[in-house]
């Protein structure tokens, strides 16, 4: 019906509609697509054989949508559940926030979501409802499948979880459809005079239900209109078979159509269409309405023959049995219709487009020159970055396309400033006057404010970085978002979704701030962060850098945006950002390039060894991040008692353990010859290699294998629970502050 009627594809006079599939009904939409011309048999055969798909010169489909695995196909992963019913209403909102910003109009275009019943007990799927409503958001609609079932069993199996739902989101400000019986019932129910009908639904629980739908008519007509006299006269003269075959809401086109034309309708209210049907619908005895339909992977021969027999296929019994697929002629009919309505809907969908315009990107030094050359002056690297994103927020090109993102924590973060400069978005603008505004950080909210305030909600705020980092492939217009936040409550609370932003393609950046197990001394425990860069490690197309200093950082930014604004690469950044104030020294000329693969030599510290038995009191001292200062501090240390050392300043471990791991599957595919690069910035160093950071060990333990050989190797590291003390003390605690690493670079040479 969506696909028929109501889902309109991108062309030259619409955007297009954006729709989030149920991941389950991906075959459907594979079938559909085969019969359009888009999808070849070969393909449809190597449904979940994406491997051996490729091996026989064909393309495997996934089992769910993946834009990742068919990037011109699939526009949205909804394989995780609830993922998928929380992204859908942020992108309805950014829609609405490139309409206030006047860089798109979108408003002829909707957002439909399909999504389950059992789904919905998902927090992510209930948390931005009101925000939904608040919003206003009559672009979005949602249908939810109500065949009452989860894996396991019943979704409510002594309740009702569409009279659950509907109370929930009427009571989130949204408009309510219920799709609850077909055509089928009508005359029933206009027979129906007494209310007999109507008081047995209202008293039937959902696993009863599920049982009525398992069973064929005539157990229905003892037990469900057995019920009692009135309900028996009004299954009288109806056949067993004609009982079996009452609809639900869900599987009637007519009332289906009906629904979806009202909810396109209705506006001011975000639109819940909640369709009664049956799991495993048309599977009979082989699964429909069954505790076990989820696990139902194949049917024997009789049960083939019985489902082509139920919808009419016009197949023969052996084309059935041996999983023929049918496809009608192209001057057919109903093939006609199918193209000529999507033909009229704008073209085929889903499908995935990523041409847009190429953004240009400032020249580094208009931005960042004050991080460049810092001559020792003393910031964190949180307040360099600040300063930096004013700056481009400036720029006539990139500027407007720069997307601030915040989880309740601008303040913190030192971007109050911001809040003058370009304006926190607001559908309504501002209608009070804020406390604060006489100052000059007074809290501004306006129609076309370009910052994402989006409160207590780290799932909301990286809901809004996704709509954002896609909008290229999703609108056709690029932007470039930028979400800060405590680094803590990012991957460690939000990595699926993050998961399913990569399984997108999406162009942005992800900044940890206060990052680190000690850089953030009074929070303790639940804020210290020692993990996130482990996480971004297992995203192919995430780029972590744990910079130390403001030069670094602003050559990473530089990159960032050069790749995925000009060069238009597939790939976002993860950058750790400290609130920690210390002298930032200039970044040498010449080093950008290292700096961007993962490591660069910092400085030599010491004596000048000029013999060989001088070189037993030589070593290595690797540093990330906030503990670089301490790594620092330790070469001093020990220059003072004669121990020299070159400190190397490592930028990305991640990008060195991927390049150290491409070396080695390079070699075990016989091509020679190459170095990790991890390897030839060690080569010029000498002795044991000590390497601290203020993450788990198991971060700098990455790079092991691909370090020279006969070198020593010594991983300094946070693991454990943080604790709420000073900056001092904690490092003490874990052994990476000076002190520690002296000690660990005297054990070494002994």
């Amino acid at each position: 019906m969506g696909f028929n009627h109501f889902f309109h594809a991108r062309d030259d006079k619409h955007r297009g509609d954006l729709v989030f599939f149920q991941p389950h009904s991906a075959p459907g939409v594979y079938a559909r697509a085969f019969l359009e011309g888009r999808l070849s048999e070969q393909e449809l055969a190597h449904y979940r054989q994406e491997l051996q798909g490729a091996a026989h010169g064909t393309r495997g489909l996934p089992s769910y949508p993946h834009p990742y695995l068919m990037p011109d196909f699939w526009q949205f992963p909804t394989g995780s559940m609830g993922i998928g019913p929380i992204s859908s209403i942020y992108h309805a909102r950014f829609m609405r926030y490139l309409g206030h910003r006047q860089l798109l109009d979108s408003g002829q275009r909707k957002v439909w979501g399909v999504f389950g019943d059992g789904e919905m007990d998902e927090p992510e799927s209930m948390s931005a409802l009101t925000l939904a409503a608040r919003e206003n958001l009559d672009n979005l609609v949602w249908v939810v499948n109500c065949n009452l079932q989860r894996l396991d069993g019943p979704v409510r199996g002594n309740f009702r979880i569409i009279d659950e739902l509907e109370k929930l989101f009427a009571g989130a400000g949204w408009n309510v459809i219920k799709l609850i019986w077909g055509s089928d019932w009508d005359g029933l129910f206009a027979r129906d005079q007494s209310g007999a009908l109507m008081r047995a639904f209202a008293n039937t629980v959902d696993g009863q239900m599920q049982t009525f739908a398992a069973n064929d008519g005539r157990y229905n007509r003892e037990h469900f209109f057995g019920q009692n006299p009135e309900l028996a006269r009004l299954a009288q003269g109806m056949t067993d078979e004609q009982i079996d075959r009452l609809k639900r809401g869900g599987h009637d086109l007519v009332k289906i159509h009906a629904a979806y034309a009202a909810a396109a309708a209705h506006k001011g209210q975000p639109t819940v269409i909640l369709a009664h049907t049956k799991k495993g619908y048309g599977m009979g005895a082989a699964g429909q309405g069954k505790m076990t339909t989820h696990s139902q992977k194949k049917f024997d021969e009789q049960e083939l023959i019985e489902f082509r027999n139920r919808f009419n296929l016009p197949l023969s019994d052996e084309q059935a049995k041996g999983l023929a697929f049918y496809k009608p002629a192209p001057d057919s009919p109903e093939m006609q219709y199918l193209q000529a309505r999507r033909q009229a809907l704008g073209g085929y969908l889903p499908r995935r487009q990523t041409d847009c315009e190429t953004v240009p990107v400032p020249e580094l030094a208009s931005y960042g020159s004050f991080a460049l050359q810092a001559a020792g002056k003393e910031m964190s690297t949180t307040m360099a970055f600040v300063r930096m994103l004013g700056n481009l927020l400036k720029s006539p090109n990139l500027g407007p396309r720069i997307v601030p993102i915040v989880a309740d924590e601008a303040r913190t973060f030192g971007m109050a400033n911001l809040f003058k400069q370009v304006g926190i978005y607001s559908s309504v603008g501002q209608r009070y006057a804020p406390e604060d505004i006489g100052s000059v950080l007074s809290y501004r909210e306006a129609l076309d404010g370009q910052i994402l305030e989006e409160g207590i909600s780290e799932a909301g705020a990286i809901a809004s970085w996704t709509a954002a980092a896609t909008s290229y492939s999703v609108h056709g217009v690029p932007m470039l978002p930028f979400y800060i936040y405590y680094s803590m409550f990012g991957f460690q609370r939000v990595v699926d979704a993050i998961w399913a932003a990569a399984d997108q393609k999406p162009r942005g950046f992800l900044l940890g701030a206060t990052s680190g197990r000690t850089t953030l001394g009074g929070e303790g425990l639940q804020h210290q962060d020692g993990s996130s860069h482990l996480w971004a490690a297992t995203i192919p197309n995430c780029k972590a850098y744990d910079p130390a200093f403001a030069g670094e950082l602003a050559v990473i930014l530089a990159r960032g945006m050069q790749e995925m604004m000009v060069e238009q690469r597939d790939v976002f950044y993860y950058i750790t950002l400290m609130n920690a104030n210390y002298a930032q020294p200039d970044l040498r000329a010449g080093v950008e390039e290292q700096v961007i693969r993962g490591c660069y030599e910092f400085g030599r510290y010491g004596p000048v060894i000029k013999t060989r038995s001088a070189q037993r009191r030589e070593l290595t001292l690797m540093g990330s991040g906030a503990i670089l200062t301490e790594v620092i501090a330790a070469a001093e240390l020990l220059a003072a008692q004669g121990v020299s050392s070159t400190v190397i300043s490592v930028t990305s471990w991640s990008e060195l353990a991927r390049d150290g791991q491409a070396c080695e599957q390079a070699a075990l595919q016989g091509q020679s010859g190459q170095t990790a690069f991890v390897a030839e910035q060690l080569a010029n160093t000498q002795g044991p290699i000590i390497a601290a950071t203020d993450y788990v060990k198991a971060l700098p333990e990455s790079v092991r294998a691909h370090l020279p050989a006969g070198r020593r190797y010594l991983t300094l590291g946070t693991d454990g629970f943080g604790r709420s003390d000073t900056r001092a003390q904690l490092r003490q605690h874990f052994g990476v502050d000076a002190a520690s690493i002296v000690r660990a670079a005297l054990v070494s040479l002994a």
